[in-house]
């Protein structure tokens, strides 16, 4: 019978500031494979106000899309009430902070051509830190 296991880890990382991304993809396989996990789930969470995570295709035209999107659709210079960076906490409210993903035989299962990414939505440089839990069986 195989042995049910919980692992916790974190990532801490820099970003530079306003609308960045920042592949986790790496550092997500690489705590899977620390856990001796094989078979179960792992969810990562982003503990911040204005970072978020999503799964998609690390092209850098695809980036440049949705990185005017999001300016787009919440401008930087709108007539908010918070002051100085509402249009960040605003972005960030459109994508979640966690994503949860199946292990299969020790790997992360993605889909063709994603990536897991760090979106930096805030206006200036930050230290960011990504919480991991994998949960499964040994």
């Amino acid at each position: 019978m195989a042995e049910f296991k919980i692992f916790n880890t974190s990532y801490t990382f820099q970003t530079q500031g306003e609308i960045e991304f920042v592949d986790l993809t790496d550092k997500i396989q690489e705590a899977v494979s620390f856990s001796g996990i094989k078979n179960g789930v792992v969810s990562v969470f982003a503990p911040h106000s204005t970072g978020v995570l999503i799964l998609t295709e690390d092209e850098p035209g695809l980036l440049e899309d949705i990185k005017t999107l999001l300016e787009k659709l919440i401008p930087k210079h709108g007539s908010y009430k918070h002051p100085s960076n509402a249009h960040s906490h605003l972005r960030s409210l459109f994508l979640a902070p966690s994503k949860t993903l199946p292990v299969v035989n020790s790997r992360v299962e993605f889909g063709t051509w994603q990536s897991l990414l760090f979106v930096e939505t805030d206006v200036h440089p930050r230290k960011r830190t990504v919480i991991i839990q994998v949960i499964g069986e040994a």
